[in-house]
């Protein structure tokens, strides 16, 4: 019999007298008791010894709870100032665990621009489980609302999208949410818990992928949920415990690492972000840049509102706009690397129509806006000026 491990014994956020970058790096972490070492030890076992049957120190076997992995979901959830953190083996197994608190003829509203591997989760294995799913520009909370239907058991929103920077008031929909009865996920990933806080503005549910900024170095994959309710907790945990997909205790360590410099990373991811973003809305060959942080793009006065900064992610088209032409600049820059992910301290680029995105049908990304011709920054922490000429180079 696997036995629950003991309830995390964090302090919520209201009650840590740090501020952000403060608690960042000590919020939900602890020395070790036994040693004083000043890191999280790695626990790597698979079990633990008993003095006697179900008689043991909390833990009992490693994909039910270990230490390692319980320290970094306290930390997880003093970061998106929640009780409860759960850390998965991946962003998509986070992703599924939520899916599977519905039941066949449960209805799901999610948005139309999104990652490529969520509609995939969604539209190619959980459709087939009787669960239905209804996209639309959640942009406008007037279509969310609209969609609402006795079935509605989860709004799923992505904000900052990917890959088009898309911005959606999570306030708003929060209490579209709680008025129909149903959860509100949103995908922080984008954002980070440095930029933004969903579940300050209402959200039942944070989801992260903590390979891309919680890791931030590009050698970890994993997922993590952030959530207040005590029952919610027994129930994703339940759900993790029985599926198995946990997170050994050295990715747990790697991110437990990552996350202590998140607060300087990002601050150059910003910075970074905001000069290569004015760089390509100036440049002749560039048709569109899509970045939040700038005035003129539709949802600046909603991001502006609900994070603290703008981030480095961001999408842009070429005027000449054909695939030849994209892989051109793919292919030609020195400094950016074509790869898929992104969050790490190494800049990317990426082409979501053949890369993140190329799950979904061409028809539907045309529909949305997402060109065969986009191409997505990942803006690392290298010098800016850098970055600005090897894209100049590049584009030509």
């Amino acid at each position: 019999m696997v036995s629950v491990p003991a309830m995390p014994t964090f302090v919520p956020q209201n009650r840590w007298n740090m501020k952000l970058n403060t608690k960042i790096i000590h919020a939900g972490v602890a020395p070790d008791p036994s040693t004083g070492a000043i890191m999280t030890p790695i626990y790597q076992t698979s079990t633990f010894v008993q003095s006697g049957p179900n008689q043991h120190q909390g833990y009992d076997y490693s994909r039910a709870g270990n230490p390692t992995r319980t320290a970094l979901e306290q930390s997880l959830a003093a970061l998106e100032n929640a009780r409860h953190g759960l850390a998965f083996s991946s962003g998509v197994a986070a992703t599924e665990t939520v899916i599977k608190l519905l039941k066949p003829g449960d209805e799901v509203i999610a948005a139309n621009d999104m990652y490529g591997g969520t509609y995939r989760l969604f539209s190619k294995i959980w459709e087939d489980y009787g669960i239905r799913f209804i996209y639309t520009d959640t942009t406008h909370t007037e279509n969310i609302a609209g969609a609402i239907t006795d079935q509605t058991k989860l709004i799923w929103i992505e904000t900052p999208t990917n890959p088009l920077m898309n911005i959606t008031d999570i306030a708003a929909v929060a209490t579209i949410a709680k008025e129909a009865g149903a959860l509100l996920c949103v995908d922080n990933t984008f954002a980070s818990p440095y930029l933004q806080n969903p579940i300050d503005l209402g959200a039942d549910i944070v989801m992260h992928s903590a390979t891309k900024y919680l890791g931030g170095h590009s050698d970890v994959v994993m997922g993590a949920l952030m959530f207040n309710g005590d029952e919610l907790r027994e129930r994703l945990f339940f759900i993790q415990k029985s599926s198995g997909a946990v997170p050994g205790p050295m990715d747990c360590f790697l991110v437990l690492r990552g996350i202590k410099t998140l607060h300087v990373r990002l601050q150059r991811h910003c910075e970074n972000g905001r000069k290569v973003a004015e760089f390509l809305a100036a440049n002749e060959k560039v048709k569109k840049v899509y970045w939040c942080g700038f005035e003129d793009q539709p949802g600046y006065a909603v991001a502006k509102k609900q994070m603290r900064d703008f981030g480095g992610m961001m999408s842009f088209e070429l005027k000449d706009d054909s695939v030849e032409a994209a892989t051109k600049v793919l292919t030609a820059t020195k400094i950016f690397a074509l790869a898929e992910s992104l969050g790490g301290v190494e800049s990317l680029i990426n082409h979501p129509a053949s890369m993140t995105h190329a799950s979904i049908p061409r028809e539907e990304r045309i529909k949305n806006g997402l060109s065969d011709s986009l191409i997505r920054l990942s803006v690392g922490i290298e010098d800016a000026d850098d970055l600005v000429e090897d894209l100049k180079q590049a584009i030509g």
